[in-house]
């Protein structure tokens, strides 16, 4: 039976390079399993981590579990980062939920789409002064929510908690 073929450590950061390629050449799959093989290699690497990350949620709508990036973020070490990728799943959960237009669909984005603009506002209070990158996630969030009108699910039929 045929085995995977490790890597050169020395490969990994032109590695790293072909994984932002393929992602943006729309290419997950590929870009999943170059994270995997430097991951062999070195399981703490906190770059292919965070890539790993964004190539599962590239693959939502696709048969990817959105839990899959989720048992990720405790490997990553950076409180900012760790908390601006659970904005990133939440945010491409939603928008995943939206666009397959299934029943109630769109208060299932709603709620995503806040509980990413909560971790976007965390992120964003970890940020260096220069990085806004969590203000213009946060920022799409809510256009999205706008663009959709997308609102919270109605009280009737929610269960409420007892006291």
């Amino acid at each position: 039976m045929n085995k995977l073929k490790p890597i050169s450590k020395q490969g990994i950061p032109r590695a790293l390079q072909k994984v932002e390629r393929y992602r943006l050449l729309n290419n997950p799959i590929e870009a999943e399993s170059i994270c995997r093989d430097i991951l062999e290699l070195e399981p703490d690497n906190q770059e292919a981590i965070k890539m790993l990350v964004l190539t599962l949620t590239d693959q939502f709508g696709h048969g990817v579990s959105s839990n899959s990036p989720n048992e990720l973020l405790p490997r990553i070490k950076d409180e900012f980062s760790r908390i601006y990728l659970k904005g990133i799943i939440l945010e491409r959960q939603a928008k995943t939920s939206l666009y397959r237009g299934l029943p109630n669909s769109q208060h299932d984005a709603y709620e995503w789409l806040n509980e990413a603009m909560e971790a976007f506002q965390k992120a964003d209070e970890l940020s260096e002064d220069d990085d806004d990158d969590a203000i213009l996630r946060w920022n799409a969030c809510l256009r999205t929510i706008e663009k959709y009108h997308l609102t919270a699910r109605p009280l009737q039929g929610r269960e409420l908690p007892l006291e």
